[in-house]
C-alpha cells in the first residue's frame, strides 16, 4: 500500500513544472509519516512533501549530541524552544510561520480573534522555494533549514567568549541515522561543524581540535494534541509551573493576563472508581546507557511518583522503564531520563515540550549529570572516620549515601517534567517535598558517622498536594480547598526567587538546608563539622592516592556549614510570608520575632570565631603543595601564600561567606527600616554592637588563634564598609552605618599605639570614610564552588 501511494505521488509530480526535480525523486529514499520526505544521498538533500497548508503543528529543535561542558550548557539531550508553526503559500514560496500565541482572543467571534492576530507581529522562520506541485501538495527543499544553527550553538560560543567561529557547511551534513517519520511526528537531524579560532578554556577542554566544534542538532515536526485537553487555572500557591498569555476577549472587569498550569494529560479508565488505571499511563524511559548500580537507583527514585498518583486515585499511572535499544531519546513519543556526561560537574535539570496554546506537556526530558554521584561519594568519604585504614575496598557506606542522593535527584528532576517548581520551604516542614534541594542528614553515633538517614526514601507530602492540584479530578471551585487544607497541616510552598536571593528575607525558604528550627540545626552542623575535622586523616583516601585529593576532599567538610549559615542569616531582618490570595487561609506576612533574630545572630557569630574556623595545626601537615599534574581548580581552596596551603586564607574565605549574607545591603536596609517602623524590632546599632562584641573585641593568647581572629575582624570591617558604599543601601541605613563605622574606628584608635593591627584598621576605616573613591575593598580567596557546579572530575 505504501509503495502504491508513493508511485501515485511520483506519477503526479512528474507532470509538474519541476519535472527534473520530481523525476529525480524516483531514485531517492522515501520516508512516510506525519510529513513525507525524500532523501537524495548523492547531493545530501531532503525534500519535504507538504500537504498541510495553514494547519498548525509543533516545531521543536534540540541538541542530540552536545559539547560536554557544564559552563557552556550545550548538553546532550538539551531541548530548545517549542513553537507552534504552519506552512503558508505565497507566490512560488512556502513560508514557515510562527503565530503569536502570547496575545490572543479566546472568544468564538472570528473577527475578534483576527483583530488580535493582526495587532501583533508574527515570525516567518524560513522561506522555501516550491520545487514541485500537484493540486494541494507541494515539494520543498528543507536542507538549508535543517543545516541552520537553530539551537544557537554559535551564539553560546560567542557569548561565552570561546573564540571566533562560524557555521562551516563544508564540514556539515544531514545526519540520517535518526532522521525518521512516524504517524504523528517527523524527526530530522543535522551534524553541524563550527570552525574558527578557539580561545576559550571551556571549549578547548572538551574538543579534540577546538578550532572545529561538531555537534548534532535535532528538529521535530509534531502533530498538535486534539482539543479535548482541559487547561487548569494557575494558583501561585500550588507549586505548579505555568504558561501565561494575554486574552483580549476578557471582560473589562477581569484580568487580561491568563495563566494555566503545565501538566500531562491524564484520565481514569473508570472515573467512578476510587482507584483506577489511566487511559494512557505516563511512562518515563531511563537511558539504557546508565550503568548499575546507578540504573536501579534512578529507577527506584523515579517510581516514587507513583506513590503520589496512587494517593489521588490512579493505579500504575506513572511508570519508569528502560529505554528500548532502538528508540531515539529525542523522539517526542517518549518521556526520557538521560544520563548525561560532562567534563565538569554541574546541574541536572528537568525540561519538557509542551503545547504553547494550553500548557499540556507532550514530552518530559530529564538530564542527570553523571559526575554528581561522584561528588556525593567524595563528601561521604570526607565525613567518614578513617574509612580506608584497614581496606581500600571499604566503600559501601559512602556508595549507599551517594545512591540515596541520586534516587532523590531522579524524583526531583522528573517532578519538574511533571510540571512542578522547586519548593524550598519543604526542608523546614519535615522534608515534605522532593522538589527541595536536600542537604544530607548526618549524625554521629559515638565516633562513627551515621549516614543511613542522609536522604529521604519516598515522595513527600507536599508533592502529593501539588500533584492533586494539578492532576486530581476536581471541580474548579474545589481546587483552592486542596491548598487551604495543606496549609492547615503546616505545609508551605516558596520557590526560587525568594530562596536564591542573597539578600532574601524568607525565614524558611533556603537551598541545601535542614531543620524545622534552622538556628538549632546550624549549631548541630557546627558540632558535626568540628568532630569530623578532628578525625579527618590520611585514611580518608586510598593507598596510592595523592594528598592533593585529600586536600580537595577537605573542602566540602571545612565548608559543611555554608548552606545552613546562609539559611540562618536570612532570619536576621527576615519574614514569614506566603504567596497569599484573598480568601485563602495562609498567613500573608509576619516579621521574624526579635527573639528569633537574636538567636540566629548568636549562632551566626559561631561561624566567625577563631576556635571554630582554624584548621587544627596537626591537620595542616596533610596539605602539602599540590602534586604535579593536580593544579587548583574552582573546587579547591585558593591561596594567598603561593604554592603552599593557605590556612588563614581558608578562615578569611569562610568568614567572608557569612558576612556577605549578614551584611548584604538589602538586609542592612531592611533591619534599619523595620526598627524605624517598630522601635522594639532589632535595629542596626543593636545588631552591630553584638557583632563587635563577638568579633572585634575578642582576643586569644594562642598566636594562631589570634591571627585567625584578626583575619575575621578585618573581614567584619571590610564587608560592612562595602555595604556602606553600596549604591542600593537605603539613606537612613547609610546614616546609621556611618555612625557605627566611626565608633569602630575610635575603638581601634584606642589601641593603635600598642597594636600594629589596630593601627592599620584605624587608618583603613578612616580612608574608607574620607576618600571613598580611593578606597578599595579587600576580597578574600574566593569560596570554592559548592552547589553542583565545578571542575572536579575525580
Amino acid at each position: 500500500m505504501k509503495a502504491y501511494k508513493l508511485w501515485i505521488l511520483l506519477s503526479l509530480f512528474s507532470f509538474s513544472s519541476s519535472a527534473q526535480i520530481t523525476e529525480k525523486i524516483r531514485s531517492m529514499k522515501a520516508f512516510q509519516g506525519f510529513f513525507d520526505f525524500y532523501y537524495d544521498e548523492s547531493v545530501d538533500k531532503i525534500y519535504l512533501s507538504v500537504d498541510k497548508l495553514n494547519q498548525e503543528f509543533l516545531y521543536v529543535y534540540s541538541l542530540s549530541q552536545g559539547v560536554g561542558n557544564n559552563d557552556l550548557g550545550l548538553d546532550r539531550g538539551q531541548l530548545g524552544n517549542e513553537q507552534v508553526v504552519y506552512f503558508e503559500k505565497q507566490g512560488n514560496k512556502l513560508f514557515l510561520i510562527q503565530p503569536n500565541y502570547r496575545f490572543r482572543a479566546t472568544s468564538d467571534n472570528p473577527q475578534e480573534k483576527a483583530s488580535v492576530q493582526q495587532a501583533f507581529a508574527k515570525s516567518i522562520l524560513f522561506g522555501f522555494k516550491i520545487e514541485g506541485q500537484v493540486q494541494n501538495t507541494y515539494l520543498i527543499d528543507v536542507t538549508d533549514f535543517l543545516l541552520q544553527d537553530a539551537h544557537g550553538v554559535l551564539k553560546t560560543l560567542t557569548r561565552n567568549k570561546q573564540g571566533t567561529f562560524q557555521l562551516d557547511k563544508s564540514r556539515s551534513s544531514l545526519f540520517m541515522e535518526r532522521t525518521k517519520s512516524f504517524p504523528k511526528n517527523t524527526e530530522f537531524e543535522a551534524r553541524l561543524t563550527f570552525s574558527g579560532h578557539a580561545t576559550g578554556a571551556e571549549i578547548s577542554s572538551v574538543t579534540p581540535n577546538p578550532d572545529y566544534v561538531t555537534v548534532v542538532e535535532h528538529h521535530s515536526f509534531i502533530e498538535l494534541p486534539d482539543n479535548s485537553y482541559q487547561p487548569r487555572i494557575y494558583d501561585p500557591r500550588s507549586g505548579s509551573n505555568a504558561i501565561s498569555f494575554y486574552d483580549y476577549s476578557t471582560p473589562v472587569t477581569e484580568s487580561i493576563e491568563k495563566k494555566w498550569i503545565t501538566r500531562h494529560r491524564l484520565e481514569k479508565k473508570n472515573p467512578q472508581e476510587a482507584l483506577s488505571e489511566a487511559v494512557k499511563p505516563i511512562i518515563y524511559y531511563l537511558d539504557n546507557g546508565t550503568p548499575e548500580p546507578i540504573r536501579s537507583a534512578l529507577l527506584e527514585g523515579g517510581n516514587w511518583w507513583n506513590q503520589a498518583f496512587e494517593a489521588i486515585g490512579y493505579k500504575n499511572a506513572f511508570q519508569v522503564k528502560i529505554l528500548p535499544n532502538d528508540v531515539d531519546p529525542m523522539d517526542v513519543r517518549y518521556h526520557v531520563i538521560q544520563w548525561v556526561h560532562r567534563s565538569t560537574r554541574g546541574w541536572s535539570y528537568g525540561a519538557s515540550i509542551s503545547d504553547p496554546r494550553t500548557g499540556e506537556i507532550i514530552k518530559g526530558h530529564v538530564s542527570l549529570g553523571s559526575l554528581r554521584i561522584r561528588q556525593d561519594f567524595m563528601i561521604a568519604q570526607a565525613l567518614m572516620n578513617a574509612p580506608y585504614a584497614q581496606s581500600d575496598q571499604n566503600n559501601q557506606a559512602m556508595l549507599d549515601m551517594a545512591l540515596a542522593r541520586i534516587k532523590q535527584l531522579s524524583a526531583h528532576e522528573i517532578g519538574h517534567t511533571l510540571g512542578f517548581a522547586h519548593n524550598y520551604a519543604a526542608s523546614a516542614r519535615e522534608n515534605s517535598s522532593v522538589m527541595d534541594y536536600p542537604h544530607p542528614w548526618v549524625a554521629f553515633k559515638g565516633k562513627e558517622i551515621n549516614l543511613s538517614n542522609a536522604y529521604d526514601s519516598k515522595i513527600g507530602e507536599w508533592d502529593k498536594v501539588a500533584l492533586d492540584y494539578a492532576y486530581g479530578e476536581h471541580k474548579k471551585e474545589d481546587l483552592p480547598k486542596i491548598l487551604d487544607a495543606a496549609y492547615e497541616k503546616g505545609m508551605r510552598f516558596i520557590t526560587d526567587f525568594d530562596a536564591r536571593n542573597p539578600g532574601g528575607a524568607h525565614i524558611y525558604a533556603h537551598l541545601w538546608d535542614n531543620g524545622h528550627t534552622i538556628v538549632d540545626e546550624l549549631n548541630r552542623i557546627m558540632e558535626i563539622r568540628k568532630q569530623a575535622i578532628q578525625q579527618f586523616s590520611k585514611d580518608n583516601i586510598r593507598t596510592g592516592e595523592t594528598y592533593t585529593k585529600l586536600e580537595d576532599m577537605f573542602v566540602p567538610l571545612y565548608l559543611m556549614h555554608r548552606y545552613q549559615t546562609e539559611a540562618t542569616s536570612k532570619i536576621v531582618g527576615g519574614y514569614e510570608y506566603n504567596y497569599a490570595v484573598k480568601g485563602g487561609k495562609e498567613l500573608i506576612l509576619k516579621p521574624a520575632s526579635k527573639k528569633l533574630q537574636l538567636e540566629a545572630l548568636s549562632q551566626l557569630m559561631r561561624t566567625l570565631q577563631a576556635d571554630e574556623l582554624v584548621i587544627p595545626k596537626e591537620k595542616l601537615s596533610l596539605f602539602p603543595p599540590r602534586a604535579f599534574g593536580f593544579p587548583r581548580t574552582r573546587e579547591s581552596f585558593k591561596s594567598k601564600t603561593g604554592l603552599t596551603f593557605d590556612a588563614l586564607g581558608a578562615v578569611e574565605t569562610a568568614a567572608e561567606f557569612t558576612l556577605k549574607f549578614l551584611f548584604h545591603p538589602d538586609r542592612i536596609s531592611r533591619i534599619q527600616q523595620n526598627h524605624d517602623i517598630q522601635s522594639d524590632n532589632l535595629g542596626l546599632r543593636e545588631m552591630l554592637q553584638y557583632v563587635s562584641k563577638m568579633t572585634l573585641e575578642k582576643t586569644w593568647k594562642d598566636s594562631y588563634f589570634q591571627a585567625a581572629q584578626e583575619t575575621i575582624n578585618f573581614k567584619v570591617c571590610d564587608v560592612l564598609i562595602q555595604s556602606y558604599h553600596a549604591p542600593e543601601l537605603a539613606p537612613l541605613a547609610k546614616v546609621e552605618l556611618h555612625s557605627i563605622i566611626k565608633n569602630w574606628q575610635l575603638f581601634y584608635q584606642k589601641t593603635a599605639s600598642t597594636s600594629a593591627f589596630a593601627q592599620y584598621m584605624q587608618q583603613y576605616i578612616q580612608k574608607s570614610l574620607d576618600n571613598p573613591s580611593e578606597w578599595k575593598a579587600s576580597f578574600g580567596p574566593p569560596i570554592p564552588d559548592g552547589a553542583p557546579i565545578g571542575m572536579d572530575c575525580y
